[in-house]
């Protein structure tokens, strides 16, 4: 069973979810389902431990996101819950939610679209502003690899564009004069990505100056290989990896983190959700949603660093 002091202390059962949503649940499961008696403890232990978290954060039933059940099982997994346990506990809430809705007592489950929480048990990483700058500094300005190489990794990053987006950017896709590029995303869908003056400034010098030293067929691909064809992912994951290592970045890099980082960097300095989500290509938001809590995550971990009394 779950362990419930550590929420329970100084809270009470007199919410709606305690006196009727979860008497009536489990009176559905003893009588219709015909549930043993131990299966009924264990769902009411389950049940009892995540309506005290509910109450530990404010909320009735009917304001329950997809976000508060993800943060409730990285909770309980945190705490050590075994795998067996958490399936048991995330069968038991799911199975409340249902018999509410279908009983009409909410109108909407945000279980519904819930996936595997082994996706859930760590956050995208991102890199700190000074180790960006440090790789996007790092291909040398006077060859041509390091022109197309700058140019991939400022537009990486100024983006967010996934790299299987990256290689098939072809330059008749750019619009360099007002900042722009038209990708075709996940599920065949276009969608149109800006960038800012730096990005644009070394795509311009690539092609002005590098790329012509790749260009052996009438490839309209935009960032060419030593055979004048497009690149793949893995030779741009191996150019980045490259370029981190001189640059001084000693954490494991890949060509996501920058689409991560490019995320994680306009939502702490301001941007909406809802544009982060246009930008990334996401089709629903509430997966774009795990960049805020990479932010809420620093802030901790720089309140916990810095404040005297943390």
């Amino acid at each position: 069973m779950l362990h419930t002091r550590a929420i329970e202390e100084g809270t009470s059962e007199s919410s709606v979810f305690f006196t009727t949503q979860l008497p009536l649940f489990l009176d559905f499961l003893t009588v219709e389902k015909g549930l043993a008696r131990n299966s009924i403890s264990s769902y009411r232990a389950d049940l009892r431990h995540f309506g005290h978290f509910l109450q530990d954060q404010d909320l009735e039933m009917e304001k329950v996101e997809r976000l508060h059940l993800v943060k409730y099982f990285q909770v309980v997994r945190r705490a050590g819950l075994s795998a067996r346990s958490l399936a048991r506990a995330i069968a038991a809430i799911r199975g409340m939610f249902r018999f509410l809705v279908t009983e009409r007592y909410l109108k909407n489950d945000p279980t519904e679209n819930l996936e595997n929480p082994k996706r859930w048990t760590s956050l995208p990483k991102s890199l700190q502003g000074a180790d960006v700058t440090a790789l996007l500094a790092a291909p040398p300005p006077d060859t041509p690899e390091g022109l197309r190489d700058r140019a991939i990794l400022e537009l990486l990053y100024a983006t967010g564009l996934r790299v299987s987006e990256l290689i098939h950017v072809q330059i008749h896709d750019l619009v360099l004069d007002a900042g722009f590029l038209r990708t075709i995303g996940k599920g065949s869908k276009e969608r149109v990505v800006p960038f800012g003056d730096r990005a644009r400034d070394a795509i311009l010098e690539y092609l002005e100056k590098g790329r012509a030293h790749y260009q052996k067929h009438a490839d309209a691909t935009l960032f060419l290989s030593n055979r004048g064809r497009g690149l793949s992912r893995q030779s741009i994951w191996l150019r980045i990896v490259k370029h981190a290592r001189a640059a001084g970045i000693s954490t494991a890099i890949s060509p996501h983190m920058l689409r991560h980082s490019f995320a994680t960097h306009l939502l702490e300095h301001g941007a909406d959700l809802r544009s982060v989500q246009m930008m990334l290509g996401h089709s629903d938001i509430s997966t774009t949603q795990i960049y805020t809590h990479i932010s809420k995550a620093r802030l901790q971990k720089l309140y916990e660093t810095y404040h005297p009394r943390a």
